[in-house]
């Protein structure tokens, strides 16, 4: 198992950004494909986007499609998660995750797919 970290978290208004980090404990991101997903208050945990292997392959949801973008650094050990136009409804904790794959194998929307979580850092969107 890989051991994740995300950072970034905040408080911010309506129409700010931020930028979310997932931290790995090695360099993993040319082996593994890296989910993000979140849970927002008595609901349940929601897809956001992965980035595949190698970072050649991106998808976000729906509802977050256009305003949120998946990258990875160059020393492949942080993947980032940049969301733009933000609203309320995107309050939430935000989860990385990830799963060694074929190079491929396109990632899943599904959280069950992924084997290592990291603990997870709160996004709260002020109105």
């Amino acid at each position: 198992q890989v051991q994740l970290v995300e950072s970034g978290g905040g408080l911010v208004q309506a129409g700010d950004s931020l930028r979310l980090s997932c931290t790995a404990s090695r360099r993993i991101f040319n082996d593994y494909a890296v989910g993000w997903f979140r849970q927002a208050p008595g609901q349940e945990r929601e897809f956001v986007g992965f980035i595949s292997r190698g970072g050649g392959y991106t998808n976000y949801a729906d509802s977050v499609k256009g305003r949120v973008t998946i990258s990875r650094d160059k020393d492949k050990t942080m993947v980032f998660l940049q969301m733009n136009s933000l609203k309320p409804e995107d309050t939430a904790i935000y989860y990385c995750a990830a799963k060694r794959t074929i190079l491929t194998a396109s990632p899943s929307t599904e959280a069950d797919w992924y084997t290592s979580w990291g603990q997870g850092t709160q996004g709260t969107v002020s109105s």
